[in-house]
Parts: C-alpha cells; structure tokens; sequence
C-alpha cells in the first residue's frame, strides 16, 4: 500500500524484503544475496527496527543508489546520491500520511459478497472444456468482468479474443456470461467453430423476454448502460424494436410508436433504486406497458445491494472489491455513495489508498459478484498492515443458487 502512494506521488517504488547485514555487499555476493529475493541490502533496519519497544505498524523505505551492476565506489555515486535524496524529499510527505493513518480498525465484511451462482459457473465451464478439450480454447469478450480471473485462466490456455474473426476456422470458443446476440451464434455456426455458450441463466432470461415482446409487436425498453456486453447483446434478439433507457431523462423523453404497445425489461447488474425510479417514470407515461412476469435485475445484485446499504450505515468508508469494468460493482459504490457513506472501488489490495481510510475506525469491505474471495483477503491484510484489525461478518443471507452447465462440459 505505501508502495502505491509513492508511486502516485511520482517516486518508482518497488516492494520487497530489505535485508539487512554488518558489512558492504560487493561482488559474487551481491547475486547470492538477490536470489534470496531481497530488493535491498543495507546496515541498520534489522537493528533499528528491533529497538522499538512494542509492535507498532513500521515500514522500511530506502532510496538505492548502487544498483545491481553499479557499485558503491563508482563515479555514478555523487548524481545518484543527489537523486535519492530528492526522492526521499518527495516521498516524507507521503510517510507522514501513512504514519497518521496508523491505529486500531474494525473491518465489517459484507454478507452476502463476491462470485454469484452465473459467475460460478462461466468460470467452472472454461475450465472444465480446459480439462476436457485441452488448450487453447478461446473465449470471446472476458468470461466475467474481472482481471484476476481472466488472467488465471489465460495461464491455464484460455485465448480471450474481442470477437470471433480473432478465432481461427473450426477451432472451439466459450461465449461469455455477458450473453451473445443472435447474429454472432449465426456467424459461429457458418464458420463451423464449436461453442460452449456460458451465457448467465439470467441474462438468457431477459433475452427470451425480448423475443417474446418483440413477437407481439411491442417497443421494448431496455433499462440498461448502452455500451455494456449485456446489453449489447440483448438488443441484438430484436434491434428493431429495442431503444436503451439509460436513466430518468431518457424514460421521460422517448417516443413510442403505439403507448398501449410497449414493455420494459432490464439489465441484471443494475442498482434496484435507480431501476425502480425509471421504471415508475415509464409507468407514469405510458399506463398500459407490460413487464417482465419476475424482475430482471440478478438476485445476487439486489442481495449485495441490501448488505451495502447496511454496511454504508455502520462504517466510515466502505471498500468495493471490483474490476472497474464490472457493472455490478461500480453500482455498488453508487449505492453507498447515496446513502452518505463514502464507497471506493478497488481490483485489488494495490489499488489501496491511505487517504481512503485516514480517520475511519471502522471500515466496510464488501465485494462485486465478479471479484474472488482471495482479493478480499489481501485487502484486510492491507489494512492490516496499518495497525491492528478485528474482522466481523454481517449475517446475512445465505445464497444456495446453482445453475446446471452446458452439456458440452457436463
């Protein structure tokens, strides 16, 4: 985490073991000392740092100036001494936001929080036709909005390509839980390229939806973030009849052909206030639209949703463990933010910053339905580091959902 401050501030930090020894390391013995994977060698830290009377939080932060390579009595020394102590200069500042951001916390954890029974099972199907098939197998789009877990799989053979031209001819392809239009599951079968279709039984859900409300001819309005995958791919199963409702203006300013002719559906990461204050717009305008028979919005997104709201009013800041590009987590951060608590996003503990909790004893720490466990745990660590932590779950409700695979890797 101090690592990260320091870099925002301007100075290149690297995070490691500092080793310390009794005399100069020259030579051989600088290669023996690195393969113990220290980043530093130096005279004083151990000693100093095992003077300190009682476990405080403590960090060691050393501007280098005889690099692998350059040793200490070298003509580099005097450009290199100067540049370290300006680098130190640069960086006092952001030690002493570090040092005040030192004391006992709480951390409330979220309850429910992380993966949803979709996102469960879009990854268990890459990896399944993984074992089963053997890599490469490509997957069009990211299986989830998630970094850590796109690249966990991409290390096991998974190929993420943005579409199916990046596939090559009669190779297998996952499409992912985001849902497909029709037109790219067409192409797919021209091409004779094998899928595995890992869409969200949820999303599929307000597809069928769409189907059903475009046959009878209606104007469907779909409540939803245009440039998201989900949405994209709904409109795909009837772009002629469907407009995108991104918000209250846009409920209040569309033109419908025929009012007693229309429905709404929803994306299903949405936040449930912001969808439901559209929704009674649209109703308000047009009287006689339909919906769908049960909401769209995803069980696991309403159930974070509720645990939010609860930790926004217990905390003094709430962390949202989430890749940016995950739209269930970003509604997440909105949602405390309306309920006055302070909401910040992070993919994981290096996105942390000091400034987030200077004055919070009691911190909220919740999860998008995308985001694994394990970067939770690395954020309590994080905090931990700043002093100690007493962790407390809220109890919530216990999510049983599971959805049945694909047959292709059942």
């Amino acid at each position: 985490m101090l690592a990260g401050e320091l870099a925002r501030a301007g100075v290149p930090a690297v995070c490691g073991p500092v080793h310390s020894v009794e005399r100069l390391v020259r030579g051989h013995e600088r290669e023996v000392l690195r393969a113990t994977g220290a980043v530093a060698a130096d005279m004083e830290t151990a000693w100093l740092l095992g003077a300190i009377p009682v476990a405080v939080p403590s960090a060691v932060v050393r501007a280098v100036t005889d690099g692998p390579g350059h040793e200490l009595l070298s003509p580099r020394v005097p450009m290199n001494a100067w540049r370290a102590a300006r680098a130190l200069r640069t960086a006092v500042p952001v030690l002493e936001q570090w040092a005040a951001a030192t004391r006992p916390r709480r951390v409330v954890l979220a309850a429910p929080r992380g993966f949803c029974a979709g996102v469960e099972r879009a990854i268990e199907v890459v990896e399944r036709a993984l074992e089963r098939f053997g890599p490469p197998v490509y997957v069009r789009r990211h299986i989830i909005h998630n970094t850590h877990v796109v690249a966990q799989l991409a290390a096991r053979g998974a190929i993420f390509v943005e579409e199916l031209d990046d596939v090559p001819d009669g190779c297998r392809v996952v499409f992912a839980a985001h849902g497909i239009s029709p037109t790219v599951r067409d192409d797919a079968r021209r091409r004779g390229l094998a899928t595995i279709d890992a869409t969200c039984p949820l999303v599929a859900k307000v597809h069928t939806e769409v189907r059903r409300f475009a046959a009878k001819d209606y104007r469907v309005l779909l409540i939803g973030h245009p440039e998201h995958e989900e949405v994209q791919g709904t409109i795909g199963e009837a772009p002629g009849s469907v407009v995108v409702i991104e918000d209250v203006q846009a409920a209040g300013d569309v033109v419908v052909p025929d009012p007693e002719r229309v429905a709404f559906v929803t994306q299903t990461t949405l936040a449930v206030d912001e969808a439901t204050e559209i929704i009674r717009r649209l109703q308000e305008r047009f009287p006689a639209i339909e919906g769908p028979a049960r909401d769209d919005i995803c069980y696991a997104t309403q159930n974070r949703q509720d645990a939010a709201r609860e930790l926004a009013a217990d905390c003094d800041v709430v962390l949202v463990v989430g890749s940016s590009s995950s739209s269930n987590s970003n509604r997440l951060v909105e949602v405390m933010e309306r309920e006055g608590c302070p909401a910040h996003l992070l993919d994981d503990d290096s996105g942390l910053e000091i400034s987030w909790l200077a004055g919070a004893g009691t911190v909220g720490l919740t999860a998008g339905a995308s985001a694994p466990e394990e970067m939770v745990r690395r954020v309590i660590a994080a905090i931990a580091s700043l002093g100690p932590v007493e962790v407390t779950e809220q109890s919530g409700l216990v999510e049983d959902v599971h959805f049945t695979l694909p047959a292709e890797v059942r």
